[in-house]
């Protein structure tokens, strides 16, 4: 069966000139020539274009294609390491989303401070020294310097005795901070995160944001499936 380029572009709405580029980007096989020069398709390459298509959602358009030429190309382990790729970093992506959702179930409003040993240095109300925040997280105050340093949290300090004072804003990131280094997630993306909250306006909006983020999660899942079931379809093909 001869198919032109027109046929194949007409089922996805798309120009014959995008079934050329993704030829020539090898997301399709080499399309035959006739006589006088026109292309000529035949089914695979119809097939070879369902599948780039349904891999787009999975993967992106970038990885997409990668996968395609490395098809293609007879590269059936470099495709095969390429969809795992995209498989583990979703499974990041959810890894994140669950710690930063573990978080913020855990965020509690911050009880009143426990005071410093010297009663002329005690924080004014909804305020923590960094002992008593850490006893509270079991965690060393060299730790929430660490995170100072790394941009994480950074406190006010007592302009009398130089003390780093923790607002409930900071105990709030401290929180979320701690609950996902206890994730194994790295002071960058939690620094992200954090930027995120704070965007956000702290953890109620940010909830919102969630959900539409684990919605779009879901969706690439079940974009990866689709794009599986298409990828077989058209090796076997």
């Amino acid at each position: 069966m001869r198919l032109r380029p027109i046929d194949l572009a007409r089922e996805h709405g798309l120009s014959t000139q995008a079934v050329r580029n993704y030829e020539e980007a090898g997301f399709l096989p080499p399309a035959e020539r006739s006589p006088s020069g026109y292309r000529v398709y035949a089914p695979r390459h119809a097939a070879a274009l369902r599948t780039f298509l349904a891999l787009i959602p999975a993967y992106g358009h970038a990885a997409a294609g990668a996968i395609m030429r490395a098809v293609n190309g007879g590269e059936v382990e470099e495709a095969l390491r390429l969809i795992d790729a995209g498989h583990a970093r979703l499974a990041e992506d959810r890894s994140t989303l669950e710690a930063v959702e573990a978080a913020l179930r855990d965020l509690e409003p911050p009880s009143k401070p426990d005071p410093e040993p010297n009663p002329e240095s005690e924080p004014e109300p909804g305020v923590t020294f960094i002992g008593p925040l850490a006893d509270r997280l079991g965690i060393r105050p060299a730790t929430l310097r660490a995170w100072e340093r790394a941009g994480l949290i950074v406190p006010l300090r007592d302009p009398r005795t130089g003390y780093r004072l923790y607002t409930s804003a900071d105990v709030r990131d401290v929180l979320l901070a701690h609950q996902l280094r206890r994730g194994g997630h790295g002071l960058e993306r939690i620094a992200r995160v954090l930027e995120q909250v704070r965007t956000a306006g702290g953890p109620e909006p940010l909830r919102a944001t969630l959900r539409e983020w684990r919605d779009r999660l879901t969706a690439r899942g079940l974009a990866m499936l689709a794009g599986a079931a298409a990828l077989d379809a058209y090796l076997t093909t």
